[in-house]
C-alpha cells in the first residue's frame, strides 16, 4: 500500500512540475492578488474623496459650511462650481463623485427662523467613494443645522450649555467592535484573499483531473494507482494541496503579522482553516469532475462558482437578505464557512466550541466526493474527450 502511494503521489508531482504554468498558478497568482490587495486598501477607509461645493449665497454662514466641509477627513473639496448644472456635468465625467449645493439667502434665511434647505448629491454609481461622500455631506449638513440652532437660542438669551443640552438631549457612544478603524482592508483583504485561493485551488484540480481524460492518459494515472480511483485522485491532490496550503499559510502570516490584521485567537485556529479550504476547494472540484468528467464543461463550472463566491459567500451581504433562490447556494461554498471561521475566531475571538460545525462544514466537502468516484473511474478506464 505504501508503495503505491509513494508511486501514485510520484506521478502526481511529476505532471504538477512538468509545466511551469501549474507552479505559476499556485504560487504567483495567489502571491500577486495579495500583494495587489494589500497595496489597494494599505491606507485602510478611503479618505479625501474628489468633491465639489456649490455656494449660491456666498454669505459668511455658507461660508462656514464650506470650510467645515472641507476640513472633514472623508470630503476633499476639489471644485467650488457657480452652478448645479456644472456641478452635475463634473459627477458624470468622473472627475468628482458628489458635489454640495447651498441655496440663494441660506443666511437670511436660517437666521431669522424662515428655513432654507441644504441639498447634497452623491453618486452612489461606484459605491464605495459615493457614499463615502454620502457619509461626509450628511455630518457636515447635520452640524451645520445644529450650529444654525445654537445661534439663534443664544440670541434669545439661553447659554450655550443649556442650548447644546436641548439640541442634543442624548449623547451617541458609538463604539465599533474588533475593527474601530472601520479599515476596510481588515474584511476584504480577508475575503478578497482566500476566495482566490479557492478559485485557484478548484481550477488547478479540475483542469489536473480531466487533463488526464482529455489526453487519454487517465488509464497509466490510474495503473500508476494500483487501478484505485481513490488512490489516483490523493496522489494527483496532494501535492497541490502541499504547495497551495503553503503559500496560504505564509499568506496569513503577512496579513497577521506583517499588516497587523486582528488576530483574537490561537494561530493555530486560522491555519487550520486555511488548509482545510483548501482540501474543500478541492474536494468541491472533485464533486465537478465526478460530475461533469469534461475539461471545458469543469473548469468552466468551477470558475463560475468560484467567481459568485465573492457574491454569494456573503461575507459583505448577508443571506437572510438575499433572494432564496440565490442565498440557498452560499451553503454549498466551501469559502462562506472559511468566512464565518475568520470571523468568529480571528475578528470576534469565540470559543473554538461555538464555530466546530464551521470546521465540520469543511471537512464534509472533503468526503462528500468520495460516493462519486466509481463514476470518475468509469470515465478514466473509457477516456473519450468530448470537445
Amino acid at each position: 500500500m505504501w508503495k503505491i502511494f509513494r508511486q501514485s503521489v510520484e506521478y502526481g508531482w511529476h505532471r504538477l512540475t512538468s509545466r511551469k504554468v501549474y507552479l505559476v498558478c499556485m504560487t504567483v497568482v495567489p502571491l500577486l492578488c495579495t500583494l495587489f490587495f494589500l497595496d489597494l486598501m494599505k491606507a485602510g477607509l478611503p479618505l479625501k474623496v474628489p468633491a465639489a461645493v456649490v455656494d449660491l449665497d456666498q454669505s459668511q454662514l455658507s461660508r462656514r459650511v464650506v470650510r467645515n466641509l472641507a476640513s472633514t477627513e472623508l470630503v476633499d473639496v476639489c471644485y467650488k462650481e457657480e452652478s448645479y448644472h456644472s456641478a452635475l456635468s463634473k459627477v458624470r465625467s468622473g472627475e468628482i463623485f458628489g458635489f454640495f449645493l447651498i441655496p440663494r439667502d441660506f443666511q437670511k434665511d436660517a437666521l431669522s427662523g424662515a428655513g432654507t434647505t441644504v441639498s447634497f448629491y452623491s453618486n452612489l454609481t461606484v459605491y464605495v467613494p459615493g457614499s463615502l461622500v454620502f457619509k461626509g455631506f450628511k455630518t457636515v449638513a447635520v452640524t451645520s443645522a445644529g450650529g444654525v440652532a445654537l445661534t439663534t437660542l443664544s440670541s434669545l438669551g439661553i447659554n450655550e450649555t443649556t442650548a447644546g443640552t436641548l439640541l442634543q438631549p442624548v449623547v451617541l457612544n458609538q463604539n465599533e467592535l474588533h475593527n474601530p478603524w472601520t479599515n476596510y482592508s481588515i474584511y476584504l483583504s480577508n475575503s478578497f484573499i482566500p476566495g482566490v485561493i479557492a478559485l485557484m485551488v478548484a481550477l488547478m484540480a479540475c483542469y489536473t483531473i480531466c487533463e488526464e481524460i482529455k489526453n487519454g492518459t487517465s488509464i497509466q494515472w490510474l495503473s500508476q494507482s494500483g487501478g484505485s480511483m481513490l488512490m489516483a485522485v490523493i496522489g494527483k491532490l496532494l501535492p497541490q494541496a502541499v504547495v497551495f496550503g503553503a503559500v496560504g499559510v505564509f499568506i496569513q502570516m503577512v496579513m497577521y503579522r506583517w499588516c497587523g490584521f486582528p488576530l483574537n485567537c490561537p494561530p493555530l485556529h486560522m491555519i487550520a482553516a486555511m488548509l482545510l479550504l483548501v482540501l474543500a476547494s478541492q474536494g468541491f472540484a472533485l464533486i465537478l469532475c465526478c460530475a461533469v468528467p469534461n475539461l471545458r464543461l469543469s473548469v468552466s463550472l468551477a470558475s463560475l462558482t468560484g467567481i459568485l463566491a465573492f457574491s454569494l459567500a456573503a461575507y459583505s451581504f448577508p443571506v437572510q437578505s438575499m433572494y432564496g433562490a440565490l442565498g440557498i447556494f452560499s451553503y454549498i461554498l466551501p469559502v462562506r464557512y472559511y468566512f464565518l471561521i475568520y470571523t468568529d475566531q480571528a475578528l470576534n475571538g469565540v470559543a473554538l466550541y461555538y464555530s466546530r460545525w464551521f470546521y465540520a462544514a469543511l471537512l464534509l466537502f472533503i468526503i462528500a466526493p468520495l460516493p462519486l468516484l466509481p463514476r470518475l473511474k468509469k470515465h478514466c478506464l473509457n477516456p473519450v474527450y468530448i470537445p
